[in-house]
Parts: C-alpha cells; structure tokens; sequence
C-alpha cells in the first residue's frame, strides 16, 4: 500500500445477500480517492484502502446511508464537565460529530454525558476526551449511574448551595441599599455604611469575581473556541453593572462630585439569583433520573453462594456462572438462574407488573431482583453481572435517556446561534435608549443592555426535550415499557394501525386442554387419566397439553406399553391391557370406530379454533378432548383500549382462517390477516405502510422479526425470543397487550410535555427580551427570571413521573 493511503474497516448493517454486497462495493469504489474497496457479507465489514486528502470515513457512511444500508460502530459513553447551557452542548456534539471515525455523537445536557458511536479502527475515547478539552470542558469516561455518580451529584448540589448561601450574605446588605431608592420604601432603616460606595464595593467585588469565576472561565473557554454560551451573557451583563459602578467610584472621588447612583447590587444580586436558578436545576436534574436509581436499588448487594461445601456471603460482583446460590425467605434473588432445588413462590412484580407471585420449583428460571416470599429456594447461576435481565433493562432505559429526538434538532439550531444575536440584540438596545428614548443617558442605556443580556437565555430550548425523554421513558420503563431510544419515543405517538401476532402476542403460545368430553359412561377423569398416560411418550405440543392437563389434576400415570405414532392419524398404545387410540377421523374409521353422533359438537368446536382429538378403547368410541391455544385475559380489554384511542387493530397469524377468526373475534378484532408464512408478515406490514398507515408491529417470535425491523415501530413482547426484542424498538417486558396502550400513551404524554417546554422557552425569550428592552424590566428581575426558566422547564418535564398507566 502506498505511504499516502490510509485503510479502515467499516462494520456494516442491513445487507441480506450477495447482491447488497456488490452494491455498496460498487459505490463505495465510486468515491473519488478510493483506492480499492472489499465487502465481505458473511463478516458484514468492508475493508477500504483510500487516500485521506481526497476523502473520508464520514464520506463513506453517507454514501452507504444512501444506498439504504447502516455502519454500526462501536459505542462509548463519556460524562462532560463545564457545560451550562444549550449552546454547550451543542458545541461538544458539533466537535464530536467532525473527528474522523465518529459515526454519531449526540450530547445531553441534563445528564451532562455524551454516547458516541464510532470506529475504534478510526478514532479512540482518548481522542474524544481530547477534543472535549480542546472546547475548554472537562470529560471522562462514564462508569454508569453508580454510587459514585450520585456522590458527585449531590456533591454539585451542595457546592452551588454553598455559593448561593455565600453570595446571599453579601448581597442582601446590597439589596437593602438599592430598596431605599423607591418611594414607597421610604419607611426603611438603611444604616449609612451600606450607602457607601466603597462598602459596596467590598461586598460585590467577591461575588463578581469568586462566585462569578465560573461564568468568566466558561465565558473565556467559549470565546477562545470562537463561540458564545449562556456564560458570555452572564459575564457580560454582570461586568458591565460592576465596572461602571466601579468607574463612577473612581471618578466620583477624584473629582470630588456627588456620589451617583451606582449598580453593584445589579451584578451581585444577579449572580446569587443566577446561582440560586442553578441550584435548583441541579436538584431538579437529579430527579430526573430517578428511574435508574430505583432499578439499580432493586439489586441485592450480596449473595449466598455455596463454595468448597459450605455457604459463604459474598459481594454480588464476585458471583459467576455455574455458583450454586441460597436464597432465603423474604430474599432477593441476587442474579439470574435456575432452581435445582426447593420450592416457594416468588413476587416479580418488579420484572413482570404481575402482583400476584409465581410458584417456583426444580426446572423454573429466576431472575435476578425478584423477591422470594415463602420458601427456601436453591439455584445455579446462569447469567451475572451486565449479562443479567435488570443490567440489561438498565441499559435500555440509560439509552434511551442519553439519546437525542429528532423533534430536538430546532431547539439545537437556535442554540447554535442563539448567544449572538442576543448580544446583538442588547448592544441595538443600548444605542436606541442612548441616542433615541434617553439621549445621553449612558446609565438608564446601559440598565436595559444588562436586562437584555440576562433575561436571555439557551438553557430552557437545551433542557426541554432530554429532560421530558429522561423523565417519560424512565416513568414508563417502571411500568416495563423499555423504548430504546428517544426517536422511538418520540415516534410512537404517530402510531395510527397496530398489527398483533397471534401466537404468543394475543394467546399464550401454548396450548391447553379447553374441553374434557367422554362418551359411553366414560367419566372424565379416567378419559384424561388415559389419554395422559397415552400421550406420555409423545413429544409434539397437543400431547404435551393433554399430559399437562393430567398433571394439573393431580392424576398419576398409568404404565403404557407398544406406543407407535402414526403420522398424520395419532398414536395406538396399550394402557393396563387396553388398546387406546387417540387421533383424527381418519385413525378411527380405519380401526372401525364410529364417532358420528359427536360430528355436530366436533364441529362447534373447531369453528371456535380448537383442535378435537377422538379418543378410541377396546374398539369402541370413549370421548374426545379438545385443545387450543387460549387468548390472555388481558388481551381483549388491550384491543378495546386501543380501539378507544382511534387505533386501527390487525392481526396477523400463519393459521388457518377457521382458527384466526375465532380467535379474533374473542378479542374484538376486525381485521385478520391469516394464512401467512414467516417470511410473509415483513411484507404485509410493507403493503399497509404503503396506503399511508403509520404501523407498529407487535410479535414475540423469530419468524417476527423481520417484520418488527420493518414497521415503524417494532414492539417486542418481553417473554419472546431475544432476536424479537432485538429487532424491536420497545419491549414490553410484561407480555401484557395492554402495555401496547400504555407505550403509545406514554408517548402522546411525553410528546405533549415537550412540545409545551418548547413553546414556553421559545414563548419565554420571545416575550422577555422585548419586554427587557422595552424598560420594563430591572436587571436584577431579568436576573431571576432567567435562573428560573430553565428550573420551569425542568420540573414540568418532572410531572411526568407521576403519570398513572
């Protein structure tokens, strides 16, 4: 390879065949300053040889988006320090998004953190927090919502209670001062040391210049990386009170004239009112991420785990799989596994919604942070650490609320551009009062340059959209709603048609015996008790429910002997000296068996969708039983919710027209698509979107996989395949259809909620900055409601979490 070329390795989703390969080979070696392109389907890489001064990877990912394909890169999580506004941290993303090797990068303000999608073949963390230093903020990579996270949280909180407290003991002898300057406040004692210039001097100088050192040094850091934040507003503002007062002082002295009005308090009120806003944000912040807090505080800290013989408490972390875990009445199961011993019921509200606790015994799976109520539960670790089911629900929602909804992209722009045409806009001010409403009054000018200049502020458009996706999608994972990112949050408040699979999705998957009929004085227990027994050796799922029905009744089985299976008839065994057939028609008329007067109630129960088996002893017909798969209780009150919400309701389903109806019709459904293979389904949701429906597909399988990629929002059921829930864009943890309801719901809140922070802090800047200007408003008031905006926006995103599913 030639010393001027450079290789890198593109990891590539989306392509299904060898066709899509050639494809974007093909493309690619159409880049100018490409050199040789290879792409390798089974891998899904491609290796790229090209010449840097001619092209770059930022090239080749648009020209792969173009074609229809993704790069999926590696992902890394960084915390930022030092940003104070939307301008920030659009500043950050807009830096992240230039380095060469960076797929995305998008920068959330509220959780002051950055997720980076990359190459690691291109760029490193390294370089990431490199750049982020370059911008003069501070950044590392982020370990999570931990203990230590919270730790410095709360230590922010206190360092800004601190100035606040500070910066208020100095300003309020300030703020007495300035009150003897109104009419009606004439009544008041204000000690003649305080009408001191240089007293006041003394008490403003630390507040402009200890407790205002963070707006100087972000407002510095900001100007040397030719840009503006909300720190340049404020130390603009604040210097421009402080220095006149301190230059009327000077003069006022030197030459002996009467002391003028001054405007220290104007600086250090608005610094304590500013730091006071910032308190209040940084405890609002910290609320909004609650919901990590209390799934990461449903973890056990400790498990009992038998090692060398003997039970030995040790710290969760050091628990691997294939340990042998004790769990004790009234215990959290500390990680995920199977029982191998014990039995006991085990409340998983916490996973599943589902209130009412689940037996447990030898066979069934745990899952970690479940609570074990009544028994004495022995189990093998299968999954620890990041791998369990409550790290993984963490993940999703941590996700979630570090990514950034399109409807964000607005606010954002404005950000970008935001802090100079305020400045702009204050510096018109000052000329129009200094030449036009006050001609010569430099200091009745300058008062509504600095009130410009602070009622303005980027915070609220930075704060209004992560803050609602933080606080929505944290309410909802409560509930088991986990949306994986906040484009599908956003997204699925369009929702318009909902198509539901019908196995697993609507019914439970399983089936089960519905019907126990015997014939010929036959009772029914000894007509299950035989048919289980019969069905014993038998592996395909109608056996296995008749055989689960005997169990269920607590019947023991009966020794059985020449079990055949005939395909496509049933089986013939022998039970206790008795030949007992069990099967369709076709098995009984071939051995003589005449089951003609149950044809009428054969045929009622399959228009119900029921499959009937007939059941032969001795020669002669003994009953029958019928079997199906059962719809969920909820499922019905799920169709009727969404059908309240103007929700169109499809299923879809590879059964036959008999049994989909019948289950359709149970449930309130109208419209029913059946008969479809696996491979069909991605096209009939292909076929709706195509008349305009905006479709979320619900399924819980494989085979639904592709057809969850393909809607517009996917919706896994939680109890399904991980390839289901991996294809999707929400699961549904509780594999209740209600939570269908309850997502889109919870989306339509979330939507809402945002678009009302926007209109406010779009509202808010429109309506202060001309009240400002106009005279209306004293700088210290345009002071406090600019710390205070951001604070609004905060905790109306905050009702969110006391939305009631």
């Amino acid at each position: 390879m030639e010393p001027n070329l450079k290789e890198t390795t593109l990891p590539i989703s989306g392509m299904t065949c060898a066709a899509c390969a050639m494809r974007i080979e093909k493309g690619l070696k159409k880049l100018d300053g490409v050199e040789d392109a290879n792409v390798n389907l089974a891998l899904e890489r491609s290796k790229v040889v090209y010449d840097p001064q001619k092209t770059s990877s930022k090239q080749f990912q648009q020209k792969i988006e173009d074609l229809g394909y993704g790069i999926s890169g590696e992902k890394e999580k960084l915390e930022i320090t030092g940003m104070t506004c939307a301008a920030c941290s659009a500043r950050i993303e807009k830096g992240l998004n230039k380095l060469e090797g960076v797929i995305e990068a998008t920068v959330n303000l509220p959780l002051e953190s950055a997720t980076v999608s990359y190459l690691p073949s291109q760029v490193s963390a390294a370089d990431m927090i490199r750049k982020i230093e370059d911008l003069g903020y501070g950044a590392r990579l982020k370990k999570g919502e931990g203990e230590q996270t919270a730790q410095l949280r709360e230590k922010e909180i206190q360092n800004q209670l601190g100035k606040f407290l500070f910066s208020l003991i100095l300003s309020l002898p300030l703020l007495w001062a300035m009150a003897s300057h109104f009419s009606f406040t004439s009544f008041l004692y204000v000690p003649a040391m305080f009408m001191n210039p240089w007293v006041q001097l003394a008490l403003a100088t630390p507040v402009q210049f200890v407790i205002g050192k963070q707006f100087y040094s972000g407002a510095y850091k900001a100007l040397k990386n030719k840009s503006a934040n909300m720190d340049v507003l404020v130390a603009l503002g604040t210097s421009a009170a402080y220095f006149y007062s301190l230059y009327l002082s000077i003069r006022s002295a030197v030459r002996g004239l009467h002391m003028p009005e001054l405007y220290f308090e104007t600086s250090a009120v608005l610094l304590t009112l500013i730091i006071l806003g910032k308190w209040f944000e940084a405890r609002a912040k910290g609320r909004s991420s609650d919901a990590i807090k209390k799934l990461m505080g449903l973890q056990a800290k400790t498990a009992l785990v038998e090692r060398d013989g003997s039970e030995v408490e040790v710290p969760l972390a050091e628990v691997i799989p294939g340990d042998l875990v004790y769990i004790k009445p009234g215990e959290k199961v500390p990680v995920d596994g199977e029982v191998v011993e014990g039995r006991s019921a085990v409340d998983e509200s916490m996973l599943t919604g589902e209130s009412v606790p689940v037996d447990k015994e030898a066979g069934d799976l745990l899952i970690g942070a479940t609570i074990n109520r009544n028994g004495f539960l022995k189990m093998k670790a299968t999954k620890v650490g990041k791998d369990t089911a409550l790290s993984q629900i963490i993940k999703v929602v941590e996700e979630a609320q570090g990514s950034k909804a399109p409807i964000q992209r607005l606010a954002d722009r404005i950000s970008g551009i935001f802090v100079p045409i305020v400045v702009g806009l204050a510096v018109l001010t000052f000329l129009i009062w200094f030449f036009g409403v006050s001609p010569g009054d430099f200091s009745e000018s300058l008062e509504k340059l600095i009130a410009v200049l602070v009622i303005a502020c980027p915070c609220a458009l930075g704060l209004a959209t992560p803050t609602s996706i933080m606080a929505g999608s944290g309410r909802a994972a409560e509930y088991g709603i986990l949306f994986k990112g906040g484009e599908h949050l956003e997204n699925t408040h369009r929702i318009d048609t909902v198509i539901l699979d019908k196995t697993g999705t609507v019914t439970y998957g399983r089936p089960v015996v519905t019907d126990i009929l015997p014939e010929n004085g036959m009772e029914k227990e000894e007509l299950l008790l035989l048919a289980g027994s019969a069905e014993r050796n038998s592996e395909h799922p109608l056996a296995q429910a008749i055989v689960e029905a005997m169990k269920e009744k607590k019947l023991t089985a009966l020794p059985s002997r020449e079990f055949e299976a005939l395909p496509g008839h049933g089986i013939k065994v022998h039970i206790q000296d008795r030949s007992v057939l069990i099967g369709n028609r076709k098995l009984m008329k071939e051995y003589g068996i005449n089951p003609e007067k149950a044809f009428g109630k054969m045929k009622e129960l399959e228009e119900q969708g029921k499959t009937v088996m007939l059941v032969g002893i001795e020669g002669g017909f003994a009953g029958m039983l019928a079997v199906a798969d059962t719809v969920k209780e909820t499922s019905k009150e799920a169709v009727g919710r969404l059908k309240e919400m103007h929700i169109d309701v499809w299923m879809i389903t590879g059964d036959n027209d008999r049994t989909a109806n019948a289950i359709a019709r149970q449930v309130g459904i109208e419209h029913v698509i059946a008969g479809v293979l696996p491979e069909g389904k991605a096209e009939e949701v292909k076929n709706l979107q195509e008349k305009g429906k905006k479709i979320a597909m619900v399924g819980d399988g494989i085979n639904d996989a592709p057809a969850l990629a393909l809607a517009d929002i996917g919706m896994a059921i939680g109890t399904g395949a991980d390839v289901a829930m991996e294809a999707a864009d929400i699961t549904l943890i509780r594999g209740d259809l209600n939570s269908i309801a309850d997502a889109i719901f919870m989306s339509r809140k979330t939507i809402r909620n945002i678009k009302q922070n926007l209109f406010w802090a779009f509202a808010y800047n429109a309506i202060g900055i001309p009240f400002a200007a106009s005279g209306f408003l004293a700088p210290w008031l345009a002071g406090a409601a600019m710390a205070f905006s951001s604070v609004s926006v905060v905790l109306n995103a905050l009702r969110l979490q006391r939305i009631k599913l």
